[in-house]
């Protein structure tokens, strides 16, 4: 298939005859870190001339701006298409029903952490097996376990290694036009001349997309090996990864919860730092639902440390442990194999005082030098660092480095893992989830009501008690309410009714996209038991939908997010 690259003018992303593609998703355009890598700072040219010698451009924020000529910045290709069924990649609708093709492949998103080391090590060894394909014709490809890689080394930087992917590609059907996803890559300079009069097929730009990058698009065939090369090839992998594990540890990806777990089993005192609202208390009852909390920013030194009474009967002093400390005794003497957790909550917004004696009992595991945790016990603090809260103490050198260390926070990922777990009304599921997470939280102005993770939290209780939405102006304010009301009553299809049967195929096809969209998010809500028969009704939406409902159960590789 011959392609003729190009971009963009002003008029099919400004316009009043804008691409219908583009009204439905907008000018703002995610850059792939391979493009970022090369120089990009997520603006992307068109090709249109701005007078004064300059070319219009889309900034960051999706907005209209004007560029030098001669300066460097973003690609986002475009390209004719009479009859897209030429393009290999076949089409698929994505949830903002625009349909979506892939064609030829190129460098993208980094590699995962793990494996750019394992690229690097044996990089350097000189023992990865090449391709044969270079792009810009300065970076190789290399294969390893059947995916591609490049490396780039920026200057003065490690290097970074990105994995090859097929390219998507917006086909907007009125115009016969095939759009970019993404910004997928960056030239130096749009033109040469530093005055430019709108003639594209003069500039540096052109040059690059109908040149260098229609020939490296191109996917490169890796030429099958014997069974004789396959079987060394397997034996070199295998030994090369035990060359880099020679402790058999586990090498992952560790989530703040696991980093929380992970200090409680080794009996180190861990500290959580984050806003109010960031559910650090939440984590502790997933781990310990029993877990004992004082709250240090009320506590005394009698409800910390315990007190001294006087005993008329004998004329001696009587030493009695706090009330905290006789309950985490009871607990953990009635379940000697598990582990309790004793939660020091907002520790820096007490008293300097109360911090010390707090500090005996993390370092001597022993309160006030009389009773010692049992062995069972482990403990866990928390507080607001100092640029969140005005009320919060500095922790003194000593105390901090008693702990270790986890910052919360709560993304809309971890937050929908969270809510599907612990039951959140499955309409402020849906709701969060269909707007992306722009809703989950909103700005605190001291005069009204805002949205936050806690404050979702106590909408689903409401709601649940209530049954009314409009009751949630109390809780996140009355525009996100508005907002949500709206989406309530969307016609989709519940989790409930799919598990019953109770609907019709004549239903399912009147659903438009955003109510399909909604719907299959919903759904993503259903426990491990109900996740076949969800996934089945799905997959009656369509396969753009079904993606959206293994995405959010983290079943169908990246996520929204």
């Amino acid at each position: 298939m011959n392609v003729e690259f190009t971009l963009l003018s002003v008029e099919q992303a400004f316009g009043d005859g804008r691409l219908g593609v583009i009204r439905k998703i907008g000018t703002k355009c995610p850059e792939t870190a391979f493009a970022a890598a090369l120089g990009g700072n997520g603006s992307w040219w068109l090709r249109s001339a701005a007078g004064y010698g300059d070319v219009c451009i889309v900034k960051e924020d999706g907005e209209h701006a004007v560029g030098y000529a001669n300066a460097g910045g973003g690609l986002r290709p475009a390209f004719a298409c009479d009859d897209v069924s030429q393009i290999a990649g076949g089409l698929a609708k994505d949830v903002t029903g625009c349909w979506l093709v892939e064609y030829g492949e190129y460098p993208q998103a980094l590699a995962e952490k793990m494996i750019g080391r394992f690229l690097e090590d044996e990089y350097g060894l000189g023992m990865l097996r090449k391709t044969g394909k270079t792009y810009l014709d300065a970076y190789e490809e290399f294969e390893y376990k059947g995916n591609k890689f490049v490396r780039v080394k920026p200057e003065d930087e490690r290097a970074k290694w990105f994995e090859v992917a097929p390219l998507q590609w917006y086909y907007d059907e009125e115009e016969g036009l095939l759009i970019s996803k993404n910004i997928v890559s960056f030239v130096k300079e749009y033109c040469l001349d530093n005055h430019y009069g709108g003639e594209f097929e003069k500039t540096e730009a052109y040059r690059f997309l109908n040149g260098g990058f229609a020939k490296d698009i191109v996917p490169s065939v890796i030429r099958e090996m014997t069974a004789e090369e396959q079987a060394e090839y397997d034996a070199y992998i295998e030994r090369a990864e035990a060359r880099r594990n020679p402790y058999d540890l586990t090498f992952k990806q560790v989530t703040e919860e696991d980093i929380i777990r992970g200090a409680i089993e080794s009996d180190i005192a861990v500290f959580l730092h984050g806003p109010s609202s960031e559910g650090k208390s939440a984590r502790i009852r997933q781990i310990d639902p029993t877990c004992e909390i004082i709250y240090l920013r009320n506590a005394t030194p009698d409800s910390l440390n315990g007190r001294s009474v006087y005993n008329q009967d004998t004329g001696e002093m009587i030493d009695l442990p706090p009330t905290w400390y006789k309950k985490v005794v009871a607990k953990c003497e009635a379940e000697p194999d598990k582990l309790h957790v004793v939660f020091f909550d907002e520790i820096n917004n007490a008293l300097p005082s109360i911090q010390g004696m707090a500090f005996n009992i993390v370092l001597d595991k022993e309160v006030n030098g009389l009773w010692k945790l049992p062995e069972n016990a482990r403990v866990v603090a928390a507080g607001n660092d100092m640029q969140d809260s005005i009320a919060a103490n500095q922790l003194a050198a000593p105390f901090f480095n008693r702990f270790a260390h986890v910052y919360i926070n709560t993304t809309t990922e971890k937050w929908l893992d969270w809510a599907r777990e612990y039951d959140i009304h499955p309409a402020i599921y849906s709701f969060i989830a269909y707007k992306r997470g722009e809703t989950l939280r909103s700005t605190y102005d001291g005069e009204k009501p805002n949205a936050d993770p806690r404050k979702w939290e106590m909408a689903s209780k409401m709601l649940y008690a209530t049954g009314c939405p409009e009751m949630l102006r109390s809780l996140i304010g009355e525009e996100i309410t508005e907002e949500f009301v709206r989406f309530c009553s969307k016609p989709v299809i519940t989790l409930e009714r799919v598990l019953a049967g109770d609907y019709t195929e004549q239903e399912i096809a009147e659903l438009d996209t955003a109510e399909r969209y909604a719907t299959a998010i919903g759904l993503s809500q259903a426990g491990e038991e109900q996740a076949e028969v969800a996934s089945a009704f799905v997959r009656k939406l369509g396969p753009e939908f079904l993606a959206v409902f293994d995405s959010l159960r983290g079943q169908g590789g990246s996520r929204l997010w």
